[in-house]
């Protein structure tokens, strides 16, 4: 959409480096514009960086893009300008969620005796409260549950906390994996939520930019490329001011790449019969949903196994690494010979059937010593696995397993408060 065809209503908010408009023929989304300005120490130190807002929003926007497609619910929309994006409105938690795997800046200073570089596993997850008279004290999660902070008619309460403490962990994870294939540590971050004004759902809101994180290329400190730089400048001069930018175009341009598969695989799923055609149809459903391509051919091990031979080398010799999953009922003739025949990864999802299930189900577990194909009788689960093999090497098909994960953890977490509810 051009600005022109936004009705751009009220300011609706504005801090240091943005300001938040409502639209008015959208109502529920608002208009997020960046500002040319930088600012440290609770803007103790501000300059204007011409080019700034630019640089900010086009990170945030692919930020945001990278989590949305992983499966994290967020209140971003899409990117409308060069300087601003399109967010649901939502009704901020005045909470900075920081998550650290490296210790380092203010943590060290809270922490004397620990040095610089500890690495927490599991992550380590500190809060603070958006407060800048007083210079946004740490919370404890008691602080936050007695605030008892009412939001779009949500009462911030252990549900919610919890959720938000989780979805920070898997945010930052995701984020971890994507900066990994960049060569580059995510060493902190900070994040904020908010609470959908339509949906009253907690989402990621706020922006996630350069100001956002410390990045560290190969994990070395003295070439970090985050906001620390200008923190830690001396002085600062129109030549300094340069140096930072450049380091923020750097992220800019980089944070591109977190999109961009880093080595697609694909599934091909071989069946006995076009009986077998719609317990197949859910393995490649399940594919589609992790961006994973599916093939699916039919072919015998018993009654054709030359022909089955001659399809494995037609997928090995092309270079595409590729899990095979068998679909054969009755006995399962075509996972072993696969299996003994090939060196990439083949799973066994026979459709098992209610009278012969129990019997046939061992034609794909009891193997001749040398093979290793695994059996899975999900079709859902075979190609979770399959997805979990391609995960070890392509970031994106991690993220949405790791999203997930998480999304099914939330969707527990609600299903019981409100069960609760409705007991009460």
């Amino acid at each position: 959409l051009p600005t022109a065809q936004l009705n751009i209503g009220q300011k609706l908010n504005e801090g240091k480096t943005k300001q938040i408009f409502e639209l008015v023929d959208q109502p529920g989304l608002v208009l997020v514009q960046s500002k040319d300005q930088i600012t440290a120490g609770n803007a103790a130190r501000k300059d204007q960086m011409e080019g700034k807002a630019a640089i900010a929003n086009r990170t945030t926007s692919c930020v945001f893009q990278l989590l949305q497609e992983s499966g994290i619910k967020t209140a971003f929309e899409k990117q409308h300008t060069d300087t601003a994006f399109i967010a649901a409105q939502c009704e901020m938690i005045p909470i900075e969620w920081v998550c650290r795997r490296v210790a380092t800046g203010s943590f060290l200073k809270r922490n004397p005796g620990v040095k610089e570089g500890y690495r927490f596993t599991p992550l380590k997850m500190e809060m603070f409260f958006k407060d800048d008279a007083n210079n946004d004290p740490q919370w404890s999660e008691e602080q936050l549950l007695e605030a008892k902070f009412c939001l779009a008619g949500l009462t911030i309460g252990q549900c919610e906390v919890d959720i938000m403490n989780r979805s920070t962990v898997a945010i930052f994870e995701i984020l971890e994996k994507a900066w990994a294939t960049q060569n580059c540590t995510l060493v902190d971050m900070k994040i904020e939520f908010g609470v959908n004004m339509k949906t009253q759902e907690v989402v990621l809101a706020d922006v996630i930019d350069n100001d956002s994180w410390r990045l560290w290329p190969a994990g070395d400190r003295s070439q970090q490329k985050d906001k620390q730089v200008y923190r830690d400048l001396k002085e600062v001069t129109p030549e300094a001011i340069q140096m930072v930018k450049r380091n923020f175009e750097w992220v800019s341009e980089r944070v591109k790449l977190l999109l961009e598969p880093q080595a697609s695989g694909r599934v091909v799923v071989l069946m006995g019969s076009t009986s077998d055609m719609p317990h197949c149809e859910k393995i490649r459903k399940a594919c589609a949903n992790f961006g994973i391509p599916c093939v699916l051919r039919v072919t015998s091990a018993h009654k054709g196994p030359d022909e089955t031979l001659r399809i494995k080398a037609e997928y090995e010799g092309d270079g595409v690494p590729t899990v095979f999953v068998a679909v054969a009922g009755r006995s399962n003739g075509l996972g072993p010979v696969m299996s003994g025949n090939t060196a990439y990864p083949v799973i066994n999802c026979p459709p098992l059937t209610p009278d012969w299930g129990a019997q046939d189900i061992w034609s794909s577990l009891r193997m001749p010593s040398g093979l290793g194909c695994s059996t899975i009788v999900s079709p859902e689960a075979a190609a979770q696995f399959a997805a979990q093999i391609f995960g070890l090497s392509d970031h994106l098909v991690w993220c949405k397993l790791r999203a997930s994960m998480l999304n099914t953890w939330v969707s527990l977490k609600l299903a019981d408060k409100k069960l609760q509810a409705c007991s009460l």
